[in-house]
């Protein structure tokens, strides 16, 4: 039963999430720790690190890790746990995976279409608010950044913004000031 509770809500988070890994969160969050109570909400927190910190995209990574941190908490034997793991992560993929491939058969046939045009410029907020609504619920009283986190943080924004400096060496160079200023 718990697997197939688990499909279900990851492939509607797949489904309803436009934007990548990041605008998911908010999603993820809503449904694991509010809505079904799987994990708390501090174990959702450390999920996203440590999704931040391995290879791979942040949802898919994040959906991996709660499908077995689920049945793990529950005393499950492993390869139950590994298999919920397997389980999340298909069901947070696979309608991506099915709109992408349906779009790709029907992107000829209505590419010259400005309804078609006009939705996908619709997207473009509605993304942007999905991912900033993740870094609000990323903010809680356990990890409120400091000062320097923010300098950091504006500092880096201003430079994409402003003078459009490329990302690896902004990267680069926030790892750099972050090991100095920590």
């Amino acid at each position: 039963m718990i697997f197939i509770e688990l499909f279900l809500t990851f492939f509607v988070i797949g489904l309803f999430t436009i934007g990548g890994g990041y605008a998911m969160l908010s999603l993820i969050q809503t449904q694991v720790v509010t809505i079904h109570n799987w994990i708390d909400e501090n174990t959702f927190t450390d999920i996203v690190a440590i999704s931040q910190m391995t290879p791979g995209p942040i949802g898919i990574n994040s959906a991996t890790y709660i499908g077995y941190t689920v049945l793990a908490d529950t005393g499950a034997p492993q390869i139950l746990c590994i298999l919920a793991s397997f389980t999340t992560s298909l069901a947070v993929v696979l309608p991506s995976f099915l709109i992408v491939l349906t779009i790709c058969k029907m992107y000829q046939r209505f590419s010259e279409n400005t309804i078609f045009e006009g939705m996908m410029s619709g997207l473009k907020p509605a993304v942007t608010g999905l991912i900033g609504a993740s870094a609000l619920l990323l903010i809680t009283p356990e990890n409120f950044p400091d000062w320097k986190s923010w300098v950091l943080f504006v500092s880096a924004f201003a430079a994409s913004w402003i003078w459009k400096l490329n990302p690896i060496f902004m990267i680069i160079a926030g790892g750099i000031l972050g090991f100095i200023l920590y």
